[in-house]
């Protein structure tokens, strides 16, 4: 009996393969380009609620916080935000797939009601190597991202054997939610060759990029058989791309398998500009994925006028200070703050809805109006 079941379902999964070969296949330029002529300019931030250390912090059934969320997605409205990029887990997914569901819907809703469309990152490869269910530690004083956790974590992506969970997963979510329309798109992995040299790169696996860059392989190909109407992307985010000869082996993956081209780019004006130049030469939408960090003069009154004009998505990185602690810069990893910076880092809003600079929000509605 089990045989036959799976005989037939062999069978199945291959004559669904036959029907809709397009399934496994990137959209090519033209497809990709007559999307994005049907969106508006999209223009938001990464976003976690300021209740929320991480992913499984935000998602997990007794932490899920939708009040704050709805709050904080009217604060994004009003500064004319139409779009934010938010992390999942994996293991959300191995805890309470049919809740995750429909915490994932409720979201959707909510960000839906504030006119605001989401690209959902999968995969994360920075931070903790350890994640854990469950109840998460507080914030460490003076800390940027003191708990932010990886997905999957270190013991899963070195067990090739356990890849199935990672491959129930994607194709699970993905599949759900394929044909809605408050998806933007999906970021397949962020970071996938990030080893966190500068905060747990010591935890990290010698060969951690090499068995990122199989995994992203294989997610790519999970994500196209479950067929979105969405998008799939993942973001490069080292240097400007100048010369393709010189690309990573993660690098052309990721550019080559991406249906839009994203990138992060935390690096003054002129920086940005050539990263922009460079990744036209792939003749599809781009979509900055990751910018503004103050000290480094990645500012909204340099950045967010010339994507704009060049009708590059942006997605800055902190949206209100709270648990994840991003107003400090990444150095407070060697050297931690007792106090607030002079100088925010990321992040828009006090946890009271004020701006941390009133003229900068002012000069953000300027530009998204």
């Amino acid at each position: 009996m089990n045989r036959r079941f799976l005989a037939v379902s062999a069978f199945l999964l291959l004559l669904v393969a036959s029907i809709c070969p397009a399934a496994t296949r990137r959209w090519t330029p033209e497809q990709a380009n007559e999307w994005y002529k049907n969106q508006p300019w999209l223009v938001g931030s990464n976003f976690i609620p300021s209740t929320a250390i991480n992913e499984l912090e935000m998602w997990q059934a007794d932490t899920f916080d939708l009040p704050t969320i709805d709050k904080e997605l009217g604060w994004a409205e009003g500064l004319g935000f139409n779009t934010a990029r938010v992390f999942l887990h994996n293991l959300l997914w191995k805890q309470d797939a049919d809740g995750f569901l429909k915490r994932m819907d409720q979201f959707l809703d909510v960000a839906d009601r504030h006119h605001v469309k989401v690209m959902f990152v999968l995969f994360d490869s920075c931070w903790d190597p350890y994640p854990k269910l469950g109840r998460q530690h507080e914030p460490k004083q003076g800390l940027h991202n003191s708990g932010w956790v990886q997905a999957p974590g270190r013991e899963v992506l070195a067990d090739r054997s356990r890849w199935g969970e990672l491959e129930s997963y994607v194709g699970g979510v993905v599949g759900h939610f394929k044909n809605d329309q408050r998806i933007v798109a999906w970021d397949v992995f962020n970071e996938p060759d990030n080893t966190n040299d500068s905060s747990y790169g010591s935890q990290e696996p010698s060969n951690k990029v090499g068995m990122s860059l199989e995994l992203l392989k294989e997610e790519f190909k999970w994500c196209r058989y479950a067929d979105p109407i969405q998008p799939l992307t993942s973001g490069v985010w080292k240097g400007t791309w100048d010369d393709p000869k010189k690309l990573s082996p993660m690098e052309r993956e990721q550019l080559h398998n991406s249906d839009v081209i994203s990138f992060h780019n935390y690096a003054p004006l002129p920086v940005m500009r050539e990263a922009v130049e460079h990744l036209r030469r792939y003749d599809r939408p781009l979509f900055c994925t990751e910018y503004m960090a103050r000290p480094r003069g990645s500012t909204f009154e340099s950045i967010l006028p010339f994507l704009k004009e060049q009708k590059v998505a942006a997605y800055n990185w902190g949206f209100v200070s709270g648990k994840t602690n991003t107003i400090y810069p990444w150095d407070s990893w060697q050297h931690p703050y007792a106090s607030e910076p002079a100088e925010w880092f990321h992040d828009i809003f006090r946890g009271d809805g004020s701006a941390y600079r009133p003229e900068e929000t002012q000069k953000i509605k300027e530009i998204t109006k």
